[in-house]
């Protein structure tokens, strides 16, 4: 399970780092050799965004790379057998990150199992609360797949302590509030936040939303279990190409 797996990764390192691609962004050859280049540099799980029209979390890098993708016709089935190929070639978990329109019009108990035959991890579909979901969570729960949960700076701690009730394998905490890819300020009011969260659930902790360089992981060492990197990732993509990716892993872990 993802939660075992994780609190395995905590035993021998002080924070994992968590990261994110567009499942065909830049093409998908290309995906698979930023996820090559990201394992090979020492990341500890990732996310798979299935391309969707209206991702409404994420900022405009990272919904250019979703018109882009779309644009070129990509489909769902196409990201389901992108991820089918990248499990049966790397030993780390992976996780879909998608929106709920995707999910429920793919069939929701068809797309848990699709997810348990390909080998994923579990899933973070940002836009499906719980109190809508319960057909989703049936599913996970029966392929023992992990649903991930966020919380935010605006949550109380009442729903955190419910979203918790409803989450596996860790809880994605968001910075700030807004989309993906602005500023974050990492100072004492994150740690605050952070602090509330911790108080809300014993599952580990990830925190993205502007995670950008290895100072802003080291400020996040002992607040949190997991960084997570997405859009500083597909910004060198575009201004150096696929090669620049192992590098700049390794430059936040070392």
């Amino acid at each position: 399970m993802l939660e075992t797996y994780l609190r395995r990764q905590r035993e021998k390192k002080d924070i994992l780092l968590m990261t994110h691609i567009v499942v065909g962004y830049p093409s998908f050859e290309a995906s698979f050799e930023i996820v090559k280049a990201m394992v090979a540099a020492g990341v500890d799980l990732m996310e798979l965004q299935i391309p969707f029209s209206e991702p409404i979390a994420d900022g405009p890098v990272i919904l250019r790379a979703n018109q882009e993708v779309l644009g070129r016709g990509a489909r769902v089935r196409q990201s389901l057998a992108f991820a089918e190929r990248v499990t049966a070639a790397f030993d780390i978990p992976f996780l879909f990150m998608t929106y709920c329109n995707i999910v429920f019009k793919y069939g929701v108990a068809d797309f848990a199992a699709e997810m348990a035959r390909i080998g994923m991890a579990g899933a973070i579909v940002a836009d499906l609360p719980p109190e809508e979901g319960q057909a989703y969570l049936t599913a996970m729960q029966a392929h023992q797949l992990a649903p991930i949960f966020i919380f935010s700076p605006t949550t109380g701690q009442e729903r955190m302590r419910m979203l918790a009730g409803h989450g596996r394998g860790f809880i994605y905490c968001v910075a700030r509030k807004g989309v993906t890819g602005q500023q974050t300020a990492f100072s004492q009011e994150l740690e605050g936040y952070l602090a509330r969260c911790r108080q809300a659930t014993d599952l580990p902790l990830a925190l993205g939303f502007g995670v950008k360089d290895r100072a802003d992981i080291d400020f996040l060492r002992g607040k949190v279990d997991i960084a997570v990197i997405g859009t500083e990732t597909i910004r060198l993509v575009d201004q150096h190409g696929v090669g620049a990716v192992e590098g700049f892993i390794r430059s936040l872990l070392s």
